[in-house]
């Protein structure tokens, strides 16, 4: 994997900020390479029994897929997440090749780029969140980069734990 965190091709908000995004994403399935399909889906943390590899790389899609699709653009909530069962999106995972997820992951990214391509940063989303405030595309791209890189730090223990894999 290349580095691209040190220095973006540009300064502008734009490029920072899909650099880092991409960046982000990029190190997250890099975490995911290699990794065995029972190792996939084993659940390590005592306290966390829905985190595994799978788990995290599926929230991490269907997170964009709220942040962009459902926040930003407005549309209907169709996660696969309940009132009753609101982390449903990781207990799911485990019924998925961990190599399908990261392709959906992979090609639902390239959309949104296209959709963050197409839109000001200063565009706001069409639903408010929780504090009734409408958010711009600048504040979701930060929060996703934030996101994505909080679990990256949950995929790095789990691969250490499960394999002893270090790095990327």
């Amino acid at each position: 994997m290349t580095r691209i965190d040190d220095t973006p091709p540009a300064w502008d908000d734009r490029t920072q900020l899909t650099t880092f995004l991409d960046y982000a994403r990029e190190t997250a399935r890099a975490k995911c390479q290699g990794v065995s399909a029972a190792h996939a889906r084993t659940a390590l943390l005592p306290g966390s029994p829905l985190m595994t590899m799978s788990g995290v790389i599926n929230h991490l899609r269907w997170v964009e897929y709220y942040w962009f699709q459902v926040v930003f653009l407005g549309e209907e909530d169709l996660g696969p997440w309940t009132e009753e069962d609101p982390d449903r999106e990781m207990r799911i995972a485990v019924d998925f090749p961990l190599p399908q997820l990261v392709d959906e992951y992979t090609d639902q990214s390239a959309r949104y780029r296209e959709l963050v391509a197409g839109n000001s940063l200063d565009t706001r989303a069409k639903r408010a969140v929780r504090d009734g405030l409408h958010v711009d595309l600048r504040w979701i791209l930060l929060h996703l980069t934030e996101e994505t890189a909080r679990h990256n730090g949950h995929l790095d223990i789990l691969r250490e734990l499960l394999d002893g894999t270090t790095g990327a």
